[in-house]
């Protein structure tokens, strides 16, 4: 395949995850001749600083309007061959009308969606997530070569993210750590289940090494990730880097204890629900792979628990 990306637009560039995948790509700045992000007037006033600092320092394009402003989104477009998508959760269903006008675009070949994360295609009974739904409309888009015959896609399913993983995310049953108080609460009977994180930082290696990678990448859900523990190996290393004995306060949830809180969580309506949903999935085994397909795009170099776990000691010291 001659195809290699050298004009990329960015939608949500600046957000939790796009921000990650825009540093990747700005280390490498020399193989790409624009990089455009496409941002809001919200972003404008309250980011000003550091978008001049972009403009400045890496010569990186930035364009003002409304996501669902078609004119804006098509004027956006012109000569850009590549899309990449880090759009929030709650935005998901606004990539629809810019995919479609992706494919009519006379330039863009390639359209990344915003996919990074737990795997909306890992098994059959993934189609009936409620997490997922979105996405999943999303996907069925860009695999309709009726409907978008001239576009390609990747999908970079990372799992979770390990920086999060690691974190206490409302009730204590959800898992996580708190090494302020050496407090833990590890997901499965005794913490064995096995889990592949990915770092935040990684997420943004990974999506550079796709973009380096067309003829692997293309039409294709690339399953990666940083590393593969479990919540007992975890814990083994907090423990190691904060003195070497043992926490006195650690907890387990067991997976029926996970799936009786996700069934009350969407039941009575809570915002809490996803995560319920996505963490029962995890302790499932619904991030593990025979195989990975980090070499298939140049198996960059991941972060380790070992680096998880040590940034998360300094945030806390």
């Amino acid at each position: 395949m001659s195809f290699q990306p050298k004009n990329v637009l960015f939608f949500g560039a600046t957000g939790a995850i796009g921000s990650y995948i825009l540093d990747a790509v700005l280390s490498a700045r020399a193989e790409f001749d624009r990089l455009v992000i496409f941002t809001s007037q919200t972003t404008v006033q309250n980011k000003s600083t550091l978008l001049a600092d972009l403009k400045e320092k890496y010569k990186v394009e930035v364009i003002v309007g409304d996501i669902q402003d078609e004119d804006a989104v098509k004027k956006a477009y012109e000569g850009i061959d590549t899309v990449v998508s880090a759009v929030g959760r709650g935005a998901i269903a606004t990539q629809l009308p810019l995919i479609r006008l992706a494919n009519a675009s006379p330039s863009v070949k390639w359209f990344f969606p915003s996919e990074y994360g737990t795997d909306v295609a890992y098994s059959p009974a993934s189609a009936s997530e409620k997490p997922h739904q979105q996405k999943l409309k999303v996907r069925a888009l860009l695999e309709n070569k009726t409907e978008v015959p001239d576009l390609a896609y990747t999908y970079v399913v990372t799992g979770p993210f390990a920086d999060y993983y690691v974190r206490f995310s409302g009730a204590r049953e959800a898992g996580g750590w708190d090494v302020k108080n050496k407090k833990a609460t590890l997901l499965s009977d005794r913490g064995e289940s096995k889990i592949s994180l990915t770092t935040m930082k990684d997420v943004g290696i990974l999506t550079l090494a796709a973009l380096r990678h067309p003829a692997a990448a293309f039409n294709k859900a690339l399953r990666v990730n940083s590393f593969t523990t479990t919540p007992a190996e975890i814990q083994a290393e907090f423990e190691r880097q904060t003195g070497g004995q043992p926490w006195s306060d650690v907890t387990y949830t067991s997976l029926e204890t996970l799936r009786q809180s996700e069934a009350a969580a969407w039941e009575s309506g809570s915002p809490a629900a996803t995560v319920w949903t996505l963490r029962r999935i995890w302790t499932e085994g619904g991030t593990l792979y025979e195989q990975r397909d980090n070499a298939l795009i140049g198996e960059p170099a991941m972060q380790t628990l070992t680096d998880v776990v040590s940034e998360a000691v300094r945030q806390a010291s």
